[in-house]
C-alpha cells in the first residue's frame, strides 16, 4: 500500500476554502489543528492515553505528525523474521493440480465443501494469503511483494500456526512461525495433542499475529502504530478469504487476553521493554519484539455453532510457558529509534482476558451479485496472488456504474440483507471479526459512468445514520443515487469535481485524483472507545484493513487496481463533513483505479527468489 512520506511532501498553509469545488453546497472552512475529546477521562487512564497518541500523530496542512528527517538506509529493518536453529518445514508451493479452483465471486454467494487439513491445503493457505506474491528489480534494487499488502512495503506482521499433527508436516500437534520467503514452516514447540479438540471442531487449527512496530516506525515515525494495525486487518482479511476458498471459516478468538496471546504464540521468548521517557536513537535489540495482536480460529465450513470457554483456554494456554521453545529471532537492524508514544499506547491497548465474552458462528450471509459480468471470471487464488498496489493512476480510466455498485455491495458487513439493515458481521470476510460493524465510508468519486461527480457516503452500521447525518454538514442531501440497489445505503451528500480535493487531503498525492473514485474510511470513534475500552482502539484499524482488503481485491477482479492511503491530513477530512469533536474519525485512505505500469521494473518469479533479505 502507498504511504505518503512527509520528507517528500510540501506544506501549504492555504485556507480549506481555496481546496474546496466551486460550489455552493459546501460553505467556507476555517482553519482547525485538532479533534478534542468530550470523553470525561482522567489524565492517565488508557482511554487517555489512546486519544493523545491519536491526535499527536494527525497530519495537518501545517505539519506531519514527527518521524525520522530522512531515511536511515543502513538500519533498514530486515523485512524477514527467522527463529535460528528452529526446524524448518518446506511447504508446497503450486496448489496441486488435481483441485478445482473455485471462482472469485461465488465465495461471497456460499463457501465451498471443506477440505481436510494436509500439508497440501495448509500450504495453499499461506500460499494464497501471506506468501511472497513476486520479486521486482530494477537496476541495483530487488524487493519482494507479498499476497497481503503492507505500509510502504516493510510487512511489520507475523504469523504463527498452532495445528494438529499433519502428515508430513509434524507427528505431533505443534506451534510454527510462518517464514513467508521460504513458503516453511518453523517448528516451534510441540503441543499436546488433546489441546486443539477440546475447545474446537474437528480439522480446526489456529493462526496467530503480531506486530514488530519498528519495521514501520524506521521510516513513519510515531504514526507506525496505525499503520501496522491496517496491516493486521489487511492480514486477518487475506487469511479469511484464502480459507474461504478451502471451504473453511473464520473468527477471531477475541475473549482471549494480550498475556494469553503471548503464551500461545512463544511470544515470551523476548525481554520486558523499558519505554524510555522521550524519543531516543541507539542500539535497542530489544524494540524488535512482537506485540501479539490476535489469534483466528479457522475450522470446516459447517461445522455448526460451537462455543469457546475462554476460563478453560486461558488455563490451557498458561502452560504454554513451559514448553520447548525452539529457535533464537534473528536481528533485523544494528541501530534503532525508538518512538515512545507508540510503546506507551501500545500497553495502553492491551486486552485483558475476558471470560465473559461470547463467542457465535453466525450463519453465512451472502452478499448481492448485482452485476456478474462486472468480474473477469478469475479464481480467488487468481485474484489474490495479482493484487499490486498501484503507484500511479493513469486519470482516464473510466468505471461503469453497475461494476462500482457491485465492488460496494461485496463492502457491506452484513451481506444481501431483503430489506433488513447493515451492522453486523456476518459475509465474507468481515464475518472473521466480533464486534458490530464501526467503519463507514466517505467516498470521492471521479470517473463513474452514469454517476454524477461528487461526494458520497456509504453507511455501512445503519444503526449510526442518523448520528451520521447529525453530525455531518446540514446542507448534504443524503439522497440515493440513480439505478443505487435498494439493499446498498449508499447516499449522494453534494455534486461537484473532488479531485482537486481529494488529492490535497491526502497529502497532495495525485493518485487520490486520478482514479475512478477514492476514499476516506470514518469510524465510529469516541463512543466506541467509551462504550468499550482503548483496545477497542487498534481493532477499528483492523476493520478498515479488512475493508481495504476488499477493495483491492475487488479492484484486481475487476481488471483494474488500487491502493491504501496512510498519510492524509486527519482534520481537514473531518472539516470537509462538518465533523467537530471525536466521534467519527477518519482511519484510513483508499484510491481505486486503472494504474500505470512502470515500464522499467521487472518482473520476476515469487519462488525461489533471490537470496537477499528485502
Amino acid at each position: 500500500m502507498l504511504l505518503f512520506s512527509p520528507k517528500f511532501s510540501r506544506s501549504t498553509n492555504a485556507p480549506y476554502a481555496l481546496l474546496l469545488p466551486n460550489i455552493r453546497s459546501i460553505p467556507t472552512m476555517s482553519l482547525s489543528s485538532s479533534s478534542p475529546s468530550t470523553l470525561p477521562l482522567q489524565q492517565d487512564s488508557k482511554e487517555a492515553q489512546v486519544l493523545k497518541y491519536h491526535n499527536q500523530t494527525k497530519h495537518s496542512f501545517r505539519n506531519y505528525a514527527r518521524g525520522p528527517h530522512g531515511l536511515d538506509w543502513a538500519n533498514q529493518p530486515n523485512p524477514f523474521r527467522r527463529f535460528d536453529s528452529a526446524p524448518l518445514v518446506s511447504l508446497l508451493h503450486p496448489p496441486p493440480p488435481d483441485q478445482t479452483p473455485t471462482p472469485y465471486s461465488s465465495v461471497f454467494l456460499n463457501l465451498p465443501p471443506p477440505k481436510p487439513v494436509s500439508k497440501s491445503t495448509i500450504s495453499q493457505l499461506f500460499f494464497d494469503s501471506l506468501a511472497i506474491s513476486a520479486w521486482k528489480t530494477t537496476g541495483f534494487s530487488t524487493w519482494s511483494l507479498r499476497v497481503n499488502p503492507s505500509s510502504g512495503n516493510l510487512h511489520p506482521t507475523e504469523s504463527y500456526i498452532i495445528a494438529p499433527a499433519i502428515d508430513s508436516v509434524s507427528d505431533s500437534a505443534f506451534v510454527a512461525h510462518y517464514a513467508p520467503k521460504e513458503h516453511s514452516l518453523e517448528v516451534r514447540a510441540e503441543i499436546s495433542s488433546g489441546f486443539l479438540p477440546k475447545f474446537f471442531p474437528k480439522d480446526s487449527f489456529l493462526i496467530g499475529f503480531s506486530s514488530i512496530f519498528w519495521r514501520e516506525a524506521w521510516k513513519y515515525g510515531e504514526r507506525a502504530f496505525r499503520y501496522c494495525n491496517h496491516d493486521v486487518g489487511h492480514a486477518i482479511a487475506a487469511v479469511a478469504m484464502a480459507a474461504a476458498e478451502l471451504g473453511w471459516d473464520v473468527k477471531i478468538l477475541d475473549g482471549l487476553g494480550y498475556e494469553d496471546l503471548k503464551k500461545l504464540m512463544g511470544l515470551e521468548i523476548y525481554p520486558e521493554f523499558e519505554i524510555p521517557a522521550r524519543p531516543v536513537k541507539g542500539k535497542f535489540p530489544v524494540i524488535e519484539f512482537e506485540h501479539p495482536d490476535c489469534v483466528l480460529v479457522v475450522f470446516p465450513n459447517g461445522a455448526g455453532e460451537f462455543s469457546v470457554n475462554y476460563r478453560e483456554l486461558s488455563s490451557a494456554i498458561s502452560r504454554f510457558s513451559e514448553l520447548n521453545w525452539k529457535g533464537k529471532p534473528n536481528v533485523l537492524s544494528r541501530e534503532h529509534v525508538c518512538w515512545d508514544i507508540i510503546y506507551r499506547t501500545a500497553e495502553a491497548v492491551k486486552k485483558p482476558l475476558m471470560i465473559e465474552h461470547k463467542f457465535s458462528v453466525h450463519q453465512f450471509h451472502s452478499s448481492k451479485l448485482f452485476s456478474e459480468n462486472s468480474y473477469k471470471g478469475l479464481t480467488v487464488s487468481e485474484v489474490v496472488r495479482k493484487r499490486r498496489s498501484a503507484v500511479d493512476m493513469d486519470g482516464v480510466h473510466v468505471m461503469q456504474r453497475d461494476t462500482f455498485y457491485q465492488m460496494l455491495l461485496h463492502c457491506l458487513p452484513s451481506g444481501s440483507q431483503n430489506g433488513g439493515k447493515q451492522g453486523r458481521q456476518l459475509a465474507l470476510p468481515f464475518r472473521v471479526l466480533s464486534w458490530d460493524c464501526e467503519v463507514h465510508a466517505v467516498l470521492f468519486v471521479h470517473k463513474v459512468a452514469g454517476l454524477p461527480s461528487g461526494l458520497y457516503f456509504l453507511v455501512r452500521n445503519e444503526d449510526h445514520f442518523d448520528d451520521l447525518k447529525k453530525s455531518t454538514r446540514s446542507n448534504f442531501k443524503w439522497a440515493k443515487p440513480d439505478s443505487c440497489p435498494d439493499d446498498l445505503p449508499l447516499y449522494e451528500l453534494t455534486r461537484g469535481d473532488f479531485q482537486e480535493l481529494a488529492k490535497r487531503v491526502s497529502c497532495h498525492q495525485d493518485i487520490a485524483s486520478d482514479g475512478c473514485f477514492s476514499l476516506g474510511m470514518v469510524a465510529h470513534f469516541e463512543r466506541t472507545l467509551q462504550n468499550k475500552s482503548a483496545w477497542m482502539y487498534p481493532r477499528l484499524f483492523w476493520e478498515t484493513g479488512v475493508l481495504g482488503q476488499v477493495l483491492y481485491l475487488e479492484a484486481h477482479a475487476v481488471g483494474i487496481s488500487a491502493t491504501g492511503i496512510g498519510c492524509y491530513f486527519d482534520d481537514a477530512v473531518h472539516e470537509l463533513l462538518g465533523l467537530t469533536g471525536s466521534n467519527f474519525q477518519s482511519l484510513y485512505h483508499f484510491t481505486v483505479g486503472s494504474p500505470v505500469l512502470d515500464k522499467r521494473i521487472m518482473s520476476l518469479p515469487a519462488y525461489p527468489g533471490p537470496a537477499i533479505d528485502s
